[in-house]
């Protein structure tokens, strides 16, 4: 197969080199054949091949298995050394136009980073992130991508005994704020400028010519995590562990464990169960993302300048840029949910809209979705939504006239509203549903069925229409926790 694992020539202090862990009797469960075709991946003809390749009991011919070292900060307080405590990189593949793609087994074993836990995944958190994951990716999130699941056919203790499962993850590269942040933290800045060097080269080749290329660095992840955490609140997504080593410096999504989609609108939400304080609720996600932004420039600052105060002003500029950048993704992205281009006026009625939701405790997917309707006053089912149905009707006027300010004809809002307003999310109480099934009944059918109404999420698809409800009471999901 052609791999180029060229994060396998780097030193050894960024990796630790070892094989996934054998499983006693490993089943494929499924395999993502239309991501497997765009990488030019040539799968296994046979279950049980795909089952030994996707477990990691066999390995594909060319590939080096690495657990990559990285630190973080997680909620805020910094842990010197973390890594792939249960996950190994098998390798770098090259598709036939030279792209290059992580392959990670998630759940794949023990490594020197594991920290006496067991190396292993239950199976609920590898549906969850196959799940979400392929659903991000369709509903036009940055996001790591799903290959592969597979049983064990091992018990997984936590709590209480789970079958155990395995994830197969692509990623554009799994480099972290984290990894920064682990060679910073030991001051061994040679590998901190080898390792940006390498991101460089890796993600963003242009920057060589820069007159600073780490300061164009620390500029281009800034700007895709502005764009990344924009697309999360159009479709009201919660990561739910925004720590460093969480955060991607290609500007993708990773690591789905407490993660969810907010259901009634609420900025202050939070489904993490180990989220005490809501540090990473819905809302702080931005400000967040550039608390996390700082811990990488500070990771930079040899780099960007031998001077240091030099050093500091500049990164601290990037840094604070992160606001105006983060606005104008959030309100591109949030004004075309309405429908409109975003003006101040556009806004502002935004703004307002957002507010009746939250007063009228209104679910967040449902009601933008409905609007679309409502351009040609066909909103008899989004009045419904709302206890206070004249605040609303007066909004839509409002809305309707800055509509026509803007001159945009009402066929042409309702086709860019419902191309930015899902019809289906990964909604946790269906999530849930698919977790137990398999589970308690060995059941992926229910699984499978979420998967495939998902990958078409701005569609109506009125044979699933029950998948677009709002959960009943006893339905609701308060907690996700995560998948360690």
């Amino acid at each position: 197969m052609p791999f180029d694992n060229s994060y396998a020539r780097l030193d050894e202090k960024f990796y630790q080199r070892i094989k996934p862990t054998p499983v006693k009797n490993p089943r494929i469960i499924l395999v993502n054949r239309e991501l497997a075709e765009e990488m030019d991946f040539p799968l296994p003809e046979t279950d049980s091949e795909l089952a030994e390749l996707f477990s990691g009991n066999k390995l594909p011919l060319g590939a080096e298995p690495l657990a990559l070292v990285y630190a973080g900060h997680q909620f805020g307080n910094f842990v010197p050394r973390l890594g792939d405590g249960r996950a190994v990189l098998l390798g770098e593949f090259l598709n036939t136009a030279g792209k290059r793609y992580d392959i990670q087994l998630k759940g794949s074993g023990q490594t020197m980073f594991s920290r006496n836990g067991d190396g292993r995944s239950p199976i609920g958190p590898v549906i969850r992130e196959y799940i979400v994951s392929e659903a991000m990716f369709r509903l036009g999130i940055p996001t790591t991508r799903a290959l592969a699941m597979t049983s064990t056919g091992e018990k997984v203790y936590r709590e209480q005994e789970f079958p155990g499962g395995i994830f197969t993850r692509v990623a554009a590269s799994h480099i972290r704020i984290g990894s920064f942040e682990y060679f910073a933290s030991r001051n061994d800045f040679d590998a901190v400028r080898t390792l940006a060097d390498y991101t460089i080269n890796r993600h963003y080749p242009a920057l060589k010519d820069s007159d600073n290329p780490y300061a164009a660095l620390l500029e281009k992840v800034c700007s895709a995590q502005a764009r990344l955490v924009a697309k999360w609140m159009r479709i009201g997504f919660i990561h739910g562990v925004m720590n460093t080593d969480n955060t991607t410096v290609s500007g993708e999504t990773i690591d789905y464990g407490p993660c969810a989609f907010m259901d009634g609108y609420d900025p202050a939400t939070v489904f993490s169960s180990i989220d005490h304080y809501g540090r990473y609720a819905y809302a702080r996600q931005p400000s967040i993302a550039q608390w996390n932004l700082a811990a990488f420039a500070g990771c930079l600052l040899t780099l960007i300048h031998e001077d240091t105060e030099l050093a500091k002003s500049r990164a601290e500029e990037i840094v604070e840029g992160f606001g105006a950048e983060f606005r104008k993704h959030y309100f591109s992205e949030m004004c075309a949910k309405i429908g409109l281009v975003p003006t101040s006026p556009a806004k502002d009625l935004l703004n307002e809209f957002l507010e009746i939701l939250q007063k009228s405790k209104v679910d967040f997917t449902n009601s933008f979705r409905e609007l679309g309707k409502a351009v040609r006053h066909e909103h008899s089912a989004l009045l419904e939504l709302f206890a206070d149905r004249e605040l609303l009707q007066n909004w839509l006027e409002k809305w309707r006239g800055e509509l026509k300010k803007q001159g945009i004809a009402p066929e042409t809002a309702t086709k860019a509203m419902n191309s930015n307003n899902p019809a289906f999310i990964p909604r946790n109480h269906r999530v849930e549903e698919a977790i137990n099934a398999a589970i308690e009944h060995n059941d992926f059918e229910p699984c499978k069925k979420l998967i495939t109404i998902l990958l078409l999420p701005y569609e109506e698809q009125p044979e699933y229409a029950e998948y677009m409800n709002f959960p009943e009471p006893n339905e609701r999901v308060y907690q996700t926790f995560c998948g360690t």
